[in-house]
């Protein structure tokens, strides 16, 4: 896989790079993941990420996926629930309120959260990978160095399971 040019739409402006696609667990534990190129759209990637992990999701029942408005599609949705996810996500301007959608203010918090972990406390954007290979290593290790923090924080009963501040020296 190769960088590309993209845009990016919550920063009004095109970069050159890699996306980052990132499934977690309600307490932002990294479940599935997968670098991606800017121009792959996102509903594409995630049923990838699905099909590659196919083991993962048909071991669970009554998976809910919160996602962004880019992966609204009504053929999409049809694929998410034949595998028993049910996506939740914001309407767009053509639709009527979506079932679960005044909750997802709250949620959208804690996905800014774990945004801010990563590129805030793990240096994510900072990662200096010059090749594909590297970037995926150096992204890799952020998000492995957030799991086992908050698998550890969670084992010892740490009241803010993501916070990595005891552990920067």
């Amino acid at each position: 896989m190769r960088a590309g040019y993209g845009y990016c739409a919550s920063h009004s402006r095109f970069f050159w790079g890699l996306r980052l696609y990132l499934v977690c667990a309600p307490v932002g534990m990294p479940i599935m993941w997968t670098l991606a190129h800017p121009k792959i759209g996102e509903r594409e990637v995630l049923a990838a990420i699905l099909e590659v992990d196919a083991d993962l999701i048909s071991a669970r029942d009554g998976i809910l996926l919160i996602c962004d408005k880019g992966f609204a599609g009504k053929a999409f949705e049809r694929e998410l629930a034949a595998q028993h996810i049910t996506l939740l996500r914001p309407s767009r301007k053509d639709e009527k309120t979506r079932y679960g959608e005044p909750m997802l203010k709250k949620v959208r918090q804690l996905i800014e959260s774990v945004n801010d972990t990563l590129k805030g406390q793990l240096d994510l954007e900072g990662h200096g990978g010059r090749t594909f290979e590297g970037v995926a290593i150096r992204v890799a290790q952020r998000i492995l160095a957030m799991a086992a923090a908050i698998w550890h924080n969670n084992k010892i009963g740490a009241p803010l399971t993501r916070s990595l501040i005891a552990y920067d020296h």
